[in-house]
């Protein structure tokens, strides 16, 4: 839904405010911490991309600019490509072992819920801004709700 999100966005959208931030800082804000957080070894294993020069850390405390659309959806491709394989070699025990980030204090299990429910709640706010803006957009219904697993981006 996040992909559908990002292409659908109108480009004299791409860079209007949801709130307090760009349509695409949003896009890009949640890639990041999807990536970071699917980094097998924690926080401390985690390596910048060539194009996050481009796009700004996250994790420093200023507003990066993100990507372009085409960037955003390349970065989308990979983080989903990321997470069918950290998901898939994950373990009861890799489960129940520490988040590896100091700032959550809980499972691995948990922090798989807890990134889920971040690019949930992105994903809802660009979402909204669509069909509130573009109400058009995908034959009039918006953005359509993902019900299949990995066979749809």
């Amino acid at each position: 839904m996040l992909n559908q999100c990002v292409t659908l966005c109108p480009a004299e959208h791409w860079e209007e405010k949801i709130a307090t931030a760009t349509f695409r800082w949003n896009a890009y804000h949640t890639l990041f911490f999807t990536d970071l957080y699917l980094t097998p070894g924690g926080e401390h294993a985690f390596t910048l991309r060539d194009f996050h020069a481009r796009g700004g850390d996250e994790r420093e405390p200023v507003m990066c600019p993100g990507l372009s659309r085409d960037e955003t959806l390349a970065y989308l491709a990979l983080c989903r490509q990321k997470a069918i394989e950290f998901l898939t070699a994950e373990t009861p025990a890799s489960l129940s072992s520490a988040s590896g980030f100091s700032w959550m204090p809980f499972s691995r299990l948990e922090l798989h819920l807890y990134n889920l429910r971040h690019i949930q709640h992105h994903t809802g706010q660009l979402s909204a801004y669509l069909r509130r803006v573009a109400p058009t957009l995908a034959d009039g219904k918006g953005v359509k709700w993902v019900r299949t697993g990995w066979g749809v981006m």
